[in-house]
């Protein structure tokens, strides 16, 4: 029985539902499993579980190996995308982003059941477009939630990287500065700093320990 396969050629033509679908099966329990596999082909490929069965061992191994290396492909941000008939736009200035898109990112970019309603506060209508400025329209749950599940992956990896460097350069920088101003603190000031609860060199512990896993994460 021949088995028509679409394997895709880069992450443009996969769509972030079917890697959230791919994620939650990548469990630790699933991980290495024939099982895992056999989903992996059947989402990306799209196919039926039972015509994954059918297709020569041989092939399997050739097209796992293929998505492993469009999934390699490091991806950058993408600033605008059309989707379902819209121009969407990212955040042009982070600074001005309000207290409840940065409470509803946090909440959902770690998230990728709930990555579709990242890329919600993340990319916003353009109202207004000339050349490489452009206005988005304020944030608020709306109709084009679900309709994120249908955009390219790569856009989604590319902002989800995004985010990664600029935390790696931000606790670079604290780091930098806190190591600094450690160095001006006088032998009293130490001291007193921690006899009053090691605050101070407990942020400096915690930092070194998350600026390694930031680095993984993004890798």
């Amino acid at each position: 029985m021949k088995v028509q396969i679409d394997v895709p050629d880069s992450l443009k033509d996969i769509t972030l539902e079917q890697y959230q679908k791919f994620e939650k099966l990548n469990t630790e329990e699933n991980k290495d499993s024939s099982f895992l596999l056999q989903k992996m082909i059947e989402i990306f490929c799209n196919l039926n579980l039972r015509d994954v069965a059918n297709i020569k061992y041989k092939s399997v191994q050739e097209i796992t190996k293929h998505l492993n290396k469009v999934f390699d492909v490091k991806t950058d941000l993408t600033p605008t995308f059309k989707l379902g008939g819209i121009e969407f736009g990212f955040i042009p200035v982070l600074d001005d982003m309000t207290l409840g898109e940065y409470i509803d990112l946090d909440t959902y970019l770690g998230d990728w059941e709930n990555m579709h309603k990242a890329m919600n506060v993340l990319y916003r209508p353009i109202t207004v477009n000339n050349k490489n400025r452009y206005n988005i329209e304020d944030y608020k749950e709306s109709d084009n939630t679900e309709l994120f599940k249908d955009m390219p992956l790569n856009i989604a990896m590319g902002s989800l990287v995004f985010f990664w460097n600029l935390n790696s350069e931000l606790l670079q920088i604290t780091l930098k500065y806190l190591n600094q101003e450690t160095r001006k603190m006088t032998l009293e000031q130490r001291q007193v700093l921690e006899k009053n609860g090691d605050g101070y060199p407990l942020s400096m512990d915690s930092l070194k320990k998350i600026l390694p896993d930031l680095t993984q994460l993004q890798n």
